[in-house]
């Protein structure tokens, strides 16, 4: 197991092809599918060459850097977290996380996120984080807010908002005096 980082309750690990029926699962929730629609897979062999892309870059430290996210205490899957790069803006990152439904609310997507947040800017050299929302996730804002980052405005008309009601983006900075 390639271990990236651990929190008090979560370790973010490289995938592993074995994860691929996880992965495929935890996708297809109701909420996932409501929240983050881009992010399904339409199949097995779908989930599995996600995975091998999500591994070739995290073994070889470039963006999109995604990871599997299990239990500390018994070693599940509950989720997956990354980041990827603002299309034309070095030193810039959108993180993006989902923890499976039977681990909501319980913490572990804002443990989550302080920790890939710390993770990613000292590995990428990143000083800005940006979170986006659609309209109705409270859940995730609240995540959001809670590791740190802060409101900057509403976006409307954004190709991965099926729903054509806009979104929050959030941000989060840092410069050499607070990393």
């Amino acid at each position: 197991m390639n271990i990236i980082f651990k929190t008090e309750h979560l370790i973010a690990r490289n995938f592993e092809k074995k994860d691929a029926l996880y992965l495929y699962k935890n996708h297809l929730e109701e909420e996932m599918k409501k929240w983050i629609p881009n992010e399904s897979y339409a199949d097995m062999e779908e989930a599995q060459e996600a995975i091998d892309f999500y591994s070739n870059c995290v073994n070889n430290t470039k963006l999109p850097y995604v990871l599997a996210i299990q239990l500390r205490n018994t070693g599940e899957l509950i989720g997956d977290i990354g980041v990827n790069e603002v299309d034309g803006r070095s030193q810039e990152v959108e993180i993006g996380y989902s923890i499976c439904k039977r681990y909501r609310s319980k913490g572990y997507a804002t443990e989550l996120v302080k920790g890939m947040t710390e993770f990613i800017v000292t590995t990428f050299d990143i000083n800005t984080l940006y979170g986006r929302v659609l309209h109705g996730n409270v859940a995730s804002v609240k995540v959001l807010e809670k590791s740190g980052y802060y409101f900057i405005k509403e976006e409307f008309g954004a190709e991965d908002d099926p729903y054509g009601k806009g979104m929050f983006v959030y941000q989060k900075q840092f410069y050499a005096d607070n990393v």
